[in-house]
């Protein structure tokens, strides 16, 4: 599509109460509205929301906030409000995110009935990287036009906005309602509405969840990344003491030492040791070997400490805001094709699990924390997609199910499966949703690859329909070029049929996508379920890792909340585990730990 410059816009500049009154009762019945804001900062915590604006289509309002001293309580803008959160407005925002959390926390309103351009594009674009998110390329993509962004990034905060400033405020809305009718056509086309709806559902509560922020206990943070700062040190020199042998003496006086961040060098070392080391040092790789040779199993514990320290360090405590005293994080609602969330800035959802890291994050006082968690939800999923009796009944049972697969896999009884046979099979179960075959089982456990064949072999004849699930869905998504989740939500493949690894790695990335992807369709309902039913309460969401949602209380309220959160989570998983028992752990606790 050739593109197209921006015709001319109508619009209106309002900024006295009457305008406010005028302008709103002209669109209070409108179906649909473009809806931006232009801030003066990008963290609503450190700026002024300047601009709302809302657009027809035909006519654009441009709603100045300047003049007003208590956005929150001004009766002026009441109306305003009221059109925000009517559900049955649609209010259509690119990143709608950033424009609810802006609102939320000058407005004190919440924003319903939301389309969100952004989150339409990704999942149109199902998975492919080469396509872009921003505003100017899905309004080109979708409409031909071409937008002038050169004001994004103008003085925001002046007293008088130039003509060219709101000209470019009311363009971004005006394009909204051409921009979603193309959008929501093709959402219905690919079969992408239900998939889409979850996600629009689930922009308020991420917004309020990083609105919310999570205390981070500033001394034990610094007092636990000293102590990881010094087992580095002791670690390290360790390590150096094991590998001196095996390095080249380039001094008369001292030990030979390397750099142990090197890995050819470390590899070297190791190999000039006699240690048969894989032309690949992951730490996968790597595993096999350290119950034989020590210097493997301190170089893992090395990595281990050394990304505990640069990666956790005091660092953290610069993402502290100041008028909070919590760190608020930045949520990508679709951080994977997967639809998996994920975290940046800083990344909450890789904290050590150990409770050394994990307790730094606690409720302030006269707070509680309720951490809920999905057991083996992916493989709960795998067990209803795969239909399979025994693996089912294995989660009917109620029965520890890594316990119940060992016991199948050895040949022995429940009650007599060792640890061991127990972490076989634990790696085992979830290697099966990741699509491992006997090879990298093998190199996972040490075993040989016929071993790991036997063992696998055993665990299918267990399992017989989820070994002919995987073969015919993963042969589906060889055939269809394409995998969906529970809700439909779409990944396209790309690979060349020519090449089997890639054919096999196309394969495994397809059928994990449906049982991940609907792992994170259900999170985002719960989600949305605990945002509703803890409104006019004293909780609210402060994380949420893959699986686990956290919720902060007030103490008296711990019981009560923590019976919401399971209720919420087992509501999501209903809608889509009909046949496989759903189980939901919550505890209570001061802190963000194990127990």
């Amino acid at each position: 599509m050739t593109p197209e410059r921006s015709p001319s816009i109508n619009f209106q500049y309002i900024n006295d109460p009457e305008g406010f009154r005028r302008a709103c009762g002209e669109i209070l019945r409108e179906p649909y509205l473009g809806f931006d804001t232009e801030t003066t900062e990008i963290d609503p915590y450190h700026g002024n929301l300047r601009l709302i604006q809302l657009s027809t289509g035909r006519t654009t309002y441009v709603f100045d906030l300047l003049k007003f001293t208590d956005l929150k309580s001004d009766p002026v803008l009441e109306p305003l409000k009221e059109i925000l959160g009517n559900e049955k407005i649609v209010k259509i925002a690119h990143n709608a995110k950033f424009d609810l959390k802006w609102v939320k926390h000058h407005l004190g309103c919440e924003v319903r009935g939301i389309f969100d351009t952004f989150l339409a594009s990704l999942l149109i674009a199902a998975g492919d990287s080469d396509r872009r998110h921003s505003l100017a390329d899905v309004a080109q993509f979708f409409t031909g036009v071409e937008l002038d962004k050169s004001e994004q990034v103008s003085d925001w905060s002046a007293a008088e906005l130039t003509p060219s400033q709101l000209e470019y405020a009311a363009r971004d809305a005006q394009i909204m309602p051409a921009l979603r009718e193309q959008m929501a056509e093709r959402l219905k086309n690919d079969r992408l509405e239900e998939a889409a709806e979850i996600e629009f559902q689930c922009l308020m509560p991420i917004a309020q969840l990083e609105l919310n922020g999570i205390f981070l206990d500033r001394e034990r943070w610094i007092e636990q990344a000293e102590r990881a700062r010094r087992e580095e040190e002791a670690i390290a020199e360790q390590l150096q003491e094991m590998l001196s042998a095996g390095v080249a003496q380039t001094s008369l006086f001292g030990r030979a030492e390397i750099n142990l961040d090197s890995q050819q060098q470390v590899a070297d070392a190791l190999r000039n040791l006699g240690i048969p080391v894989p032309e690949s040092t992951r730490a996968w790789e790597l595993q096999p070997l350290a119950d034989s040779y020590p210097e493997i199993a301190k170089l893992l514990q090395y990595r281990a400490a050394r990304k505990s320290h640069t990666s956790f360090g005091e660092n953290w405590l610069e993402f502290i805001e100041p008028a909070t005293g919590r760190i608020h994080a930045d949520f990508r609602q679709i951080g994977a094709p997967t639809g998996r969330i994920s975290c940046s800035n800083p990344n909450l959802q890789q904290i050590p699990a150990e409770d050394a890291y994990r307790k730094c994050f606690r409720a302030p006082e006269g707070r509680r924390l309720v951490i809920a968690d999905y057991s083996q939800i992916e493989l709960r999923i795998l067990a209803e997609f795969s239909e399979d009796e025994n693996f089912i009944k294995a989660f009917e049972s109620g029965a520890d199910f890594h316990r119940m697969a060992a016991a199948q896999v050895f040949n022995v009884a429940p009650e007599s499966v060792t640890q061991d046979q127990r972490t076989f099979a634990k790696r085992l179960n979830f290697g099966i949703v990741y699509g491992v075959g006997a090879s990298r089982f093998g190199s996972m456990t040490g075993l040989s690859r016929s071993e790991a064949e036997n063992m696998m072999r055993q665990y299918f004849a267990t399992f017989r329909r989820l070994d002919a699930y995987l073969r015919e869905s993963g042969q589906r998504v060889i055939n269809e070029r394409m995998a969906r989740t529970a809700s439909g939500r779409l990944l396209r493949l790309r690979f060349d049929e020519s090449n089997r690894e890639a054919v096999a790695a196309a394969r495994r990335y397809g059928v994990n996508m449906m049982i991940q992807g609907t792992s994170a369709d259900i999170l985002k309902r719960a989600l949305r379920f605990l945002y509703d039913n803890l409104a006019d309460s004293s909780a609210k969401i402060v994380n949420t890792v893959h699986d686990e949602i956290i919720v902060e209380c007030d103490t008296a309220d711990a019981e009560e909340v923590a019976k919401k959160v399971e209720n919420a989570m087992r509501d999501a998983g209903a809608l889509y585990l009909m046949k496989t028992p759903l189980l939901v752990e919550a505890r209570i606790s001061k802190e963000w730990s194990k127990e």
